[in-house]
């Protein structure tokens, strides 16, 4: 019941050179946002943040400016994408507590450190933060991250509801995992279009490119949980019931339909930027497709 998805190699996929100082600032707006003025919560609110991660939230945001600006990004791009981690790391504290996590990232989780209590207050607080830097961008990202903060909740309760479920329905595997996965990709893109003043074509073709890129990133990562060894992966996977029966191979080519209709959602957007988002939808299906 992960959010983010565990994609080896995942944070090459999405390499432009030219926003590499983009991510720094992203990086300090995050340490800044996890400050409270009680020691303990800035403690334990900044322990993902500093066990590291892949950043693919932010990175989209940033490259999704970047399809209509030349870098560096505004202060509200960085902002936006930091607005979107923040969202992302928040969901991973309260996901932890629902799986019973022991660790996340390689470190122990906040709920297996600190608690069950704790690690939820602390979510909210990311949450909290998240929200306070969405509203000084504006009441269309404000609004846009307060209905995907309810996009998470309303995915992560349609897959709680059919966990262990065999005979859960594809209409029901995609309705939460457009909630829990897709909705922040997507939001992320749009954040960073809306804040880099793009056109209105361009910030619904970057918003339709993130919501399937979401899709394939989702079918990827359950994919590896049956396919990918335990080293891999980086947690337990149980794979020859799936491998033996084809169903591997029929979600590989869903995910690449969903790949290839998010790179046709950037057709006439031209330059690097797009090229590595083309790219890296490419990708995400050719890490688990050999």
């Amino acid at each position: 019941m992960a959010y983010g998805p565990v994609v080896p190699g995942l944070a090459s996929m999405l390499t432009l050179p030219a926003l590499t100082d983009d991510l720094e600032r992203v990086e300090r707006a995050l340490r800044r946002a996890v400050q409270g003025e009680d020691p303990f919560l800035t403690e334990v609110a900044g322990h993902l943040l500093t066990a590291g991660g892949k950043r693919l939230r932010p990175a989209l945001a940033l490259t999704a400016a970047c399809t209509g600006l030349a870098p560096p990004a505004p202060d509200a791009v960085v902002m936006g994408g930091a607005a979107v981690e923040l969202v992302h790391l928040g969901s991973l504290y309260h996901d932890d507590v629902m799986d019973e996590a022991r660790t996340r990232r390689g470190v122990e989780s906040v709920n297996a450190r600190w608690g069950n209590l704790v690690a939820i207050v602390a979510g909210d607080f990311l949450l909290a933060r998240a929200s306070e830097i969405a509203a000084s961008l504006g009441t269309e990202v404000s609004a846009l991250l307060a209905s995907t903060i309810g996009a998470l909740c309303e995915g992560q309760v349609r897959e709680l509801r059919h966990a262990f479920d065999v005979s859960r329905t594809e209409d029901e595997y995609f309705a939460a995992i457009r909630g829990k996965t897709a909705a922040l990709m997507s939001a992320a893109c749009r954040i960073g279009a809306l804040t880099a003043g793009l056109d209105r074509d361009r910030v619904e073709a970057l918003t339709t490119f993130g919501q399937r890129l979401g899709l394939v990133f989702q079918i990827v990562d359950d994919v590896l949980d049956v396919v990918a060894t335990e080293e891999e992966l980086g947690k337990p996977a149980a794979r020859a019931l799936v491998r033996s029966n084809g169903a591997v191979g029929l979600a590989v080519d869903v995910a690449r339909g969903h790949a290839a209709e998010a790179v046709a959602a950037l057709d006439g957007i031209d330059g690097e930027a797009a090229d590595a988002l083309r790219a890296l939808a490419h990708n995400l299906v050719d890490s688990v497709a050999a």
